[in-house]
């Protein structure tokens, strides 16, 4: 069953897509990295602290949730019936939908965004960045995928599927990789692209509030938070917040973990 295989197969598909990833925004980068991989240490080492959270506090997780809503015929489409095609592909977008909102609520309540501004401190943008979050961040993200799987009850192979595209999707959008402006044109149509979400990741506040997808980069265009270039350009945007950079706040373990319960310094609150 797939369900018994679901660690495997996100592993599987982690590991491949990030050393992939890695790979070629070394042979093709975007941007010149001010710190680089001094990063790397720090950011991997979350991903270890936050699976092992996510195991300790919600074991079996997003797929245990959705067998247990199937299995006690709850949710919208345990009730509908429809096509199991259908039922997939609609999954995929209102779970894609939940987590844009969840990404907007993130950056505009002010105790969330305490949590999220782990993510956004990173001082440099590549592939490790995507993978850079506070375990209570994650923590809450959970909670809210046990929310959405509880009313909407995807099918298990449904969540996993969005979970193995959620994680592909933020190493890829997150990545430095030098797309040719034509294809970048095109797919950010169909996905989020990593110079559409490097805006995201620019210092300046109007900038970071914006393209807030992940998968898809339709909720922007249709909620108007879509920015398609950064003001100064990529090559000269500058990442991170304004207010956070010192390196030893910004990519040591002990400074990420206490970020969220530090003094916000300058103005911006959210």
């Amino acid at each position: 069953m797939i369900a018994d295989n679901e660690m495997a197969i996100r592993l599987g598909f982690f590991f491949g897509l990030f050393f992939l990833f890695a790979l070629l925004e070394s042979w093709k980068p975007r941007r010149k990295l001010d710190w680089g991989r001094r990063r790397w240490p720090t950011n991997l080492l979350l991903v270890f602290i936050n699976s092992l959270a996510v195991r300790v506090l919600f074991p079996g997780a997003a797929v245990a949730m959705a067998l247990w809503t199937q299995s006690q015929g709850l949710g919208l489409f345990n009730w509908l019936q429809w096509p199991w095609a259908l039922s997939l592909l609609l999954s995929l977008l209102a779970l894609d939908f939940v987590i844009w909102l969840q990404h907007l609520a993130m950056h505009h309540v002010p105790w969330l965004w305490r949590l999220h501004r782990v993510h956004h401190a990173d001082l440099d943008f590549d592939v490790s960045t995507g993978l850079r979050f506070h375990p209570l961040e994650i923590v809450f993200s959970m909670l809210v995928k046990f929310s959405a799987i509880l009313i909407l009850g995807p099918s298990v192979i449904a969540v996993i599927v969005f979970e193995v595209l959620l994680n592909a999707t933020s190493m890829f959008n997150h990545s430095n990789l030098n797309l040719p402006l034509g294809l970048d044109r095109i797919l950010r149509w169909f996905v989020v692209t990593p110079d559409m979400h490097r805006v995201h990741h620019s210092s300046q506040i109007p900038e970071t509030n914006s393209n807030f997808g992940f998968n898809l980069p339709w909720w922007d265009r249709l909620f108007g938070t879509y920015r398609a270039q950064p003001q100064l350009g990529h090559e000269n945007m500058e990442i991170g917040l304004s207010e956070e950079r010192d390196f030893a706040r910004c990519a040591t373990m002990r400074g990420l973990l206490l970020m969220p319960f530090k003094r916000i310094s300058g103005k911006r609150e959210s």
